[in-house]
């Protein structure tokens, strides 16, 4: 088996390829900003702390990775493979995921502010309490996707589909979602205070019941929104040191009441 090696500094993230493929799992820190890594294959790598801004991984086999606490903005990701990965604390900020593999990852809290998420592919994706404010996310795929209290605002999400998606708590507010896919989302205490979703589709008047609106939300013809009351839409994550239940998970979202 053909390996790939990699050396870690404090303040430079060195690799060395003399072959396809890893047989074992690598870990970065360090810098390796700019780095052009366009096509790597590093299942389940580790990327603990680690300053990536401005690499280049076009197309990389990322899938299963860890990034704790790590800096991709910047990144160029696109058509990257990520399914299954934990991108916990880590900063996406403007990063290319351009018609990228998410499908599955767990993402909570990270900031995928101003990213390029077009045609990429988050079904199942847990996203709670993430930044995704300005994304382009046109034509992306949520489909089942946990997206409890994350931040959608000025985002551009035209013909994305929500499908099935929890969007308990998430904050629709300015953000373009013509031709987007809701059916079967749960919209329960979402902002659409001044969002138009009179394009969108799949949207059912209990799901509109569930939401907090406005007298700027607009929507398709035949349904109305409720007005916001103080404190709907707020959500608090508390996070617990086991699981709830055998096999729950470890946090509770906490809707406060008005």
């Amino acid at each position: 088996m053909a390996s790939f090696g990699a050396t870690l500094a404090a303040t430079h993230a060195w690799a060395a390829d003399d072959g396809e493929d890893t047989a074992r799992l690598l870990s970065f820190g360090g810098m390796c900003l700019n780095c052009e890594l366009s096509g790597r294959k590093l299942p389940e790598a580790k990327f603990i702390g680690a300053n990536f801004s401005g690499a280049t991984m076009v197309g990389s086999d990322l899938h299963g990775s860890a990034f704790f606490g790590s800096n991709f903005a910047g990144a160029d990701l696109a058509k990257a493979d990520l399914h299954g990965a934990t991108l916990f604390g880590s900063d996406f900020t403007n990063t290319d995921f351009t018609e990228a593999n998410l499908t599955g990852v767990h993402g909570h809290g990270d900031n995928f502010y101003g990213a390029n998420l077009t045609r990429a592919n988050l079904d199942g994706a847990n996203l709670l309490g993430s930044e995704l404010g300005r994304v382009n996310g046109r034509d992306a795929q949520f489909v089942g996707a946990a997206l409890f209290g994350a931040n959608l605002t000025e985002g551009h999400f035209e013909r994305a589909s929500f499908k099935n998606a929890n969007m308990i708590g998430a904050n629709l507010a300015a953000t373009s979602l013509a031709g987007a896919d809701f059916s079967g989302a749960n919209l329960a205490h979402a902002n659409i205070a001044s969002t138009d979703l009179s394009q969108a589709r799949g949207l059912t008047q209990p799901q509109i019941d569930e939401a907090c609106g406005g007298p700027s939300t607009r929507l398709p013809a035949g349904l109305v929104a409720k007005t916001c009351r103080p404190g709907v839409g707020n959500v608090i994550v508390l996070h617990a040191t086991a699981p709830i239940h055998p096999g729950g998970p470890h946090y509770i979202v906490d809707l406060t009441s008005p």
